[in-house]
């Protein structure tokens, strides 16, 4: 069991003493857990590298960069998007930008929205399907102000996002990626969808709402925002890739997206207004199925808190959480058929510009075959003292396999090819037909 607390790295505070949020959380259970076990860091792919939770789960699942199909891919399944394998899959949202000569900047960080649900509702509305140069586009809403675009027609996901992030810099021009292996494609793509911006930005522009909102002096939505293009790639299963039949349970559509593209079983749960109780919930879920012999138990709170630039909500929230472990840490002192993994996918800042930060975050491991070391709680600095040292990629699952005794030695072929694990079902010799 991988127990996932979404963006719970962070950095040091003065309002929190120096100390992390997690530092300064109240983690009895979570100290337990480190005190039974071995202790590390991790991250998904390079230090320093500022990963999207998306990507940072498809590293940590064991999966290779250059096959990750893309946030607005992931989301679009997630949701229920209609779309052909063949197209392409945007994410996308309505923005306020502020013309000067002839760029429009981005006014308002996209958490700064201002518009009610009639007025979204309203605006989306007008943005009908667009073709040019043989893509359409369809526009499919999934939130408030959250949108799949789908470009259908000979598409090239190898373009560059139109969203900046960040309030105060010009909306980008969409170009090929350099180098991508269709580019004849993506040069037709990135010109299409530049002519499909422009399109959307006149008809929101001159649309009622935002006419009124301009006389009034608000800010308008007046440019449509995309970013993250992605495909669909053929995904080694899970199953196949580890030996393990996996569940995932979380709360999110990437989520569902992501399970559903890699081959594990999906349970959506609704995050209420008490974290620890919805983690306690879904941890339960998992220690009472006996179908599945992999769970990924996720909570994106410690995340959000963070995104919302205050490190004494996300301690507060971090604290909640630890209470929803006292089961898991009960049945570790019981039960001896339990392996369990406790981690993050990336850091997540309370206090800056970034979005995401590429700090390793704290992991532990605590089962009947993990070396115990001296590591007595667990946050960023206390988990670097840990017997279980710098983990990336895929090493966690690796490792995951060696302390459940499923490795495979390197080298010993069941089958026709070599496997991470040791594989329960292969081909048995037959002494009646050898030569078969």
């Amino acid at each position: 069991m991988v127990i996932l607390l979404d963006g719970l790295g962070d950095r040091s505070y003065p309002i929190l003493n120096h100390q992390t949020p997690l530092q300064a959380a109240h983690t009895p259970n979570l100290d337990r857990l480190a005190t039974m076990g071995g202790s590390g860091l991790f991250h998904g792919a390079a230090i320093g590298q500022c990963l999207p939770s998306e990507m940072a789960h498809y590293l940590l699942f064991g999966y290779d960069a250059k096959h990750f199909p893309g946030r607005g891919l992931l989301e679009a399944v997630g949701f229920g998007v209609p779309f052909d394998d063949e197209d392409v899959l945007s994410l996308a949202h309505l923005s306020s930008v502020e013309i000067q000569r002839n760029t429009p900047v981005l006014a308002l960080p996209r958490k700064e929205v201002p518009w009610n649900k009639d007025e979204l509702n309203s605006l989306y509305g007008a943005l009908e399907s667009f073709e040019t140069k043989g893509i359409r586009f369809d526009l499919h809403r999934t939130g408030h102000n959250d949108a799949i675009l789908v470009m259908s027609g000979n598409a090239s996901p190898h373009v560059s996002d139109s969203d900046p992030i960040t309030a105060g810099y010009a909306m980008a021009r969409i170009i090929p990626m350099a180098g991508n292996p269709e580019p004849e494609q993506a040069k037709k793509t990135a010109a299409a969808l530049n002519a499909y911006l422009v399109h959307c930005h006149r008809v929101l522009t001159t649309h009622p709402v935002n006419c009124r909102r301009n006389d009034a002096g608000l800010a308008m939505a007046n440019f449509l925002a995309t970013q993250r293009c992605g495909r669909r790639v053929l995904q080694v299963p899970f199953p196949q890739r580890w030996g393990l039949k996996g569940m995932l349970i979380a709360s999110g559509a990437v989520y569902q997206g992501l399970a559903h593209e890699l081959g594990l079983d999906f349970v959506k749960v609704t995050d209420g207004s008490d974290p620890g109780k919805d983690l306690r919930e879904r941890i339960t879920l998992a220690l009472n199925d006996h179908a599945h012999d992999f769970f990924h138990v996720h909570t994106k709170t410690p995340d959000q808190a963070a995104h919302k630039g205050d490190p004494v909500l996300k301690r507060d929230v971090i604290t909640s959480l630890d209470q929803g472990l006292d089961q898991l840490v009960a049945a570790l002192e019981t039960r001896d058929d339990l392996l369990v993994a406790v981690t993050a996918d990336h850091s997540t800042p309370s206090d800056s510009s970034l979005i995401h930060s590429g700090e390793p975050v704290p992991v532990m491991l605590t089962g009947a075959n993990v070396r115990r070391d001296q590591v007595t709680a667990f946050d960023e600095i206390q988990c670097a003292q840990g017997c279980v040292g710098p983990l990336r990629g895929d090493e966690l699952l690796r490792l995951l396999l060696n302390y459940a005794d499923r490795a495979i030695l390197t080298g010993h072929r069941l089958g026709p090819k070599e496997e991470a694990f040791f594989p329960r079902r292969y081909e048995p010799f037959s002494l009646s037909n050898p030569a078969d």
